[in-house]
């Protein structure tokens, strides 16, 4: 694997970042996340077992464009 599977994108202006997952060829955009909980809360929707556990893994979770955990506005 080239990269993470799971992308947390740059804060946007307004708050938030989207999430993305790669899976079956192809990226799928999951949410808009505000917290670590909405983000949990996406990947298990996409049946990510124990997201919680992979937030912190660079196999797993690539936190782009700002600190991971942030949420603010940009």
């Amino acid at each position: 694997m080239g990269s993470a599977p799971i992308v947390v994108h740059q804060p946007s202006e307004t708050g938030g970042r989207r999430v993305t997952v790669h899976r079956h060829g192809r990226d799928e955009i999951l949410g808009l996340a505000h917290s670590d909980h909405d983000l949990i809360v996406f990947l298990e929707a996409a049946g990510v077992q124990d997201p919680d556990a992979l937030l912190d893994d660079p196999h797993w979770v690539e936190w782009r464009g700002g600190r991971a955990h942030h949420f603010d506005a940009a």
